[in-house]
């Protein structure tokens, strides 16, 4: 079996109970992410997103910092908890030596900037904390950026937000912003970009995924693409074989193989590729690509090493 580093999941919302599903611990629950079924892999490293939106108090009733909050406690929680088997990593040194002792490793990103007001002068606070990913947005206008879904650009705030987040050496993570948004972004960019959770827009025609133009930009920058296992961005009635189309025209775009990763939004979707469940599966799509024709190392890249060169490449833009 091949080590598993996935860039996005919203697994903290999940263990919130405010989902369908029965809310339950990090080591053992009903949803797509547990460390019990996570140990049985050979090494995994996940990026836990603390995901808010303005409109939270709509849907759950509550402000967006009173869930990001319990969304950071949870995580910090239920690691400390297993301590025996997962870690917070705060770098690259952190992710390789927890795989050395036979550990975990946990990573914390952010999905969404209302939790903290849209302010860039916090992120230093929350790099200390150990953020190391952040998007800009989620489905909504918000005083940074239009989405997806919204559409409208980069505002000068929102400038100034990726500016610093990079000054930080925190991933500046383009999954969910508006074209323009995304544009504006690498008109900019002096550091990789990454989207954590996005498939290839050529084969699932969803404002979520990306163009050719934008991967071949995110390429530009040394950043990646998580390739996301929800089946609404990968394509009507899909299976196995369509998350491996989606990985090969990306590998048809950039055949180095050294700019895709995993992003799986698990306990963020509802619906996965026939043969997909949850971080179980991970091992048989990876067969399906050896068995497909892609070779070990290459396997390897897209599973774990690629997330490894993306977090490296920003210490190093920080350190300029």
């Amino acid at each position: 079996m091949i080590p598993v580093f996935d860039l996005h999941c919203d697994t903290a919302l999940a263990l919130l109970g405010n989902t369908v599903r029965e809310a339950g611990s990090l080591y053992r629950n009903k949803g797509h992410i547990d460390l019990e079924r996570a140990a049985k892999l050979p090494g995994y490293c996940q990026c836990f997103a603390c995901f808010t939106s303005p409109d939270m108090v709509e849907h759950y009733h509550t402000a967006p910092v009173d869930v990001f909050e319990r969304e950071l406690a949870t995580v910090m929680r239920e690691t400390e908890r297993n301590q025996h088997l997962i870690s917070i990593a705060y770098s690259v040194e952190d992710i390789l030596a927890n795989q050395a002792q036979g550990k975990m490793s946990a990573v914390l990103t952010l999905e969404g900037t209302a939790g903290f007001g849209f302010e860039a002068e916090l992120l230093k606070d929350l790099y200390q904390v150990g953020f190391r990913i952040t998007s800009l947005g989620w489905n909504e206008e918000n005083p940074l950026t239009g989405s997806n879904v919204t559409g409208g650009g980069l505002t000068e705030q929102g400038g100034a937000y990726v500016r610093e987040a990079q000054r930080l050496g925190m991933l500046v993570d383009v999954s969910h912003i508006s074209d323009e948004g995304f544009w504006d972004i690498m008109s900019i960019t002096n550091a990789p970009i990454v989207a954590t959770h996005s498939n290839s827009r050529a084969l699932c025609p969803h404002s979520r995924n990306l163009t050719d133009e934008m991967f071949r930009a995110i390429v530009e920058t040394e950043g990646v693409a998580g390739i996301n296992q929800f089946a609404l961005f990968l394509g009507e009635n899909p299976t196995l074989d369509t998350v491996c189309d989606h990985i090969f025209h990306f590998l048809d775009l950039d055949p180095s193989g050294k700019h895709i990763a995993l992003g799986g939004d698990l306990d963020g979707c509802d619906a996965f590729a026939e043969g997909f469940e949850g971080i179980q599966s991970y091992p048989a799509l990876a067969q399906r690509l050896l068995d497909r024709g892609l070779s070990r190392q290459m396997v390897e890249d897209i599973y774990w090493n690629n997330a490894i060169g993306v977090m490296e490449r920003a210490v190093c833009n920080h350190q300029k």
